[in-house]
């Protein structure tokens, strides 16, 4: 029986992700095993998507740069994807990979996005 891993989509779109290894990750799969996560995000400060969560979940929180394609979780309850640079402290949950800067930007740099994390 082969495990199940965490999706995102963006606006329909499948994208791969790196998922990190952590407490916050574990959470999000096992919300995941018995519903869809859906998150409604809006562009904040030109370089991010930012939605709230449905529940808060662990935090693990470092101070960091982040970069493009990096999806972290906020304040425990929001969720975020970069297609931009910040620095901040975060829970990092995962690398989109694959995707140019430019391809980031065309994907999350509309006024909002449909984030869409399930099980495959």
């Amino acid at each position: 029986m082969t495990q199940k891993q965490l999706t995102l989509t963006v606006n329909g779109q499948p994208v791969e992700v790196s998922w990190q290894q952590n407490k916050a990750v574990e959470e999000l799969t096992a919300y995941a095993e018995t519903e869809e996560i859906l998150v409604y995000t809006s562009r904040y400060g030109g370089f991010e998507q930012v939605g709230d969560l449905p529940q808060s979940f662990s935090r693990q929180d470092r101070q960091m740069t982040t970069q493009p394609g990096d999806i972290v979780l906020y304040a425990g309850d929001q969720l975020v994807v970069f297609f931009g640079s910040n620095s901040w402290s975060y829970t990092k949950l995962g690398q989109i990979e694959d995707l140019s800067v430019q391809e980031l930007s065309d994907l999350l740099g509309d006024s909002e996005a449909e984030i869409r994390i399930g099980l495959e």
